[in-house]
C-alpha cells in the first residue's frame, strides 16, 4: 500500500470490496478565522458576520466536524464541543439527535455556533438550528437551495459561513 499504510489513506471493507479513502485534513482550519483574514474558499455569505469569538466558534467546530461520522451537526462555542448530532440522513435529524443529548447532560446550546460536515439542502435544518440556540454556522455550501438556506440563516439573524470544501468520513 505504500503511502497507504502511513495513515494518508483509510481503508474500509465492504461488501463488495474495500473503500480508499484520503485522510481528511482540515487545511482550510489551521490558521485563525476572523474578518480580516480568511483562507481561499471560505467566505461569509449571510448579512451579518461572525463575532469575533463566534469565528473561533465556527473554526473549532468545523475542525472537529472533520473527525465525525459523516452526515453530522456539531455544537460548539469557542472553548469546547457542546453537542454532536452524527451519522443522521438528514440535518434535521442530526440536530434531533444533537440537542437531546445536550440536553440529557443540561448543556446549553445557547450562542453556539454550528458546523455541518456538507450542506444544509433546506431551510429546515437552518430553522432547527436556529431554535436549538445557535447564532453561528458553517458548512460547505453548494446546495442548489444555498439561496433558501442564506435568506432563512439572515431571517434568523445568524452568521453563516460556507468553507467551498465537504468533510466526508465512512
Amino acid at each position: 500500500l505504500g503511502e497507504r499504510a502511513g495513515g494518508i489513506h483509510r481503508l474500509r471493507s465492504t461488501l463488495a470490496g474495500v473503500l480508499v479513502q484520503q485522510r481528511d485534513r482540515v487545511i482550510e482550519a489551521q490558521t485563525p478565522w476572523s474578518a480580516d483574514s480568511l483562507p481561499e474558499g471560505v467566505r461569509v455569505v449571510t448579512r451579518r458576520a461572525p463575532t469575533p469569538e463566534e469565528w473561533e466558534a465556527l473554526r473549532f467546530a468545523w475542525r472537529v466536524g472533520a473527525h465525525v461520522k459523516s452526515n453530522t451537526v456539531i455544537f460548539t462555542d469557542h472553548q469546547r464541543t457542546l453537542a454532536i448530532g452524527a451519522g443522521q440522513m438528514s440535518r434535521v435529524d442530526a440536530v434531533k439527535v444533537a440537542t437531546a443529548k445536550a440536553d440529557g447532560a443540561g448543556v446549553s446550546r445557547k450562542g453556539s455556533a454550528v458546523a455541518s460536515d456538507a450542506f444544509f439542502p433546506f431551510r429546515d435544518g437552518l430553522d432547527a438550528v436556529a431554535a436549538a440556540g445557535a447564532t453561528a454556522v458553517v458548512h460547505p455550501g453548494g446546495s442548489v437551495r444555498d439561496a433558501e438556506v442564506i435568506a432563512a440563516a439572515d431571517e434568523h439573524g445568524l452568521a453563516m459561513v460556507f468553507t467551498g470544501r465537504r468533510h466526508f468520513r465512512h
